[in-house]
């Protein structure tokens, strides 16, 4: 089976030793997405935050020949659960009619204090 790597050309790609995405098969993993733009900026709230996670999560999936509607599974990582309808709002705008299995949970922090929500998805393709 082959496998292809998905880069955002992120310096820390490299660093840590990960990818955005990774396609084997017909399967598709993202890695844990924050609302951080393509300038390196964190958007504002929970629900900007989700937002652009989900937006960078698509353009991922568009790397790896997939979309949005192939997404089977999501795990959605807050700071603050009691955010928990902004972050759904965001996700179900996206997966409303898709309906991933989904799980969210509030987490201690993640690696910037500026950041509220960290996004993976999984997708495969029938």
């Amino acid at each position: 089976m082959s496998r292809k790597n998905i880069s955002t050309g992120s310096k820390w790609e490299p660093i840590i030793g990960y990818s955005r995405a990774v396609r084997v098969g017909n399967q598709v993993f993202v890695s844990g997405t924050t609302g951080t733009d393509a300038n390196g900026q964190v958007a504002g709230d929970t629900y900007a935050q989700s937002k652009q996670a989900l937006a960078n999560i698509a353009a991922a999936l568009t790397q790896a020949g997939v979309s949005v509607e192939n997404v089977v599974r999501t795990r959605i990582f807050m700071t603050d659960i009691t955010q928990w309808e902004a972050a759904g709002k965001a996700h179900g705008e996206v997966f409303g009619s898709i309906r991933p299995a989904t799980t969210m949970v509030q987490v201690a922090k993640l690696i910037d204090p500026a950041m509220l929500v960290e996004i993976e998805a999984d997708a495969v393709v029938a």
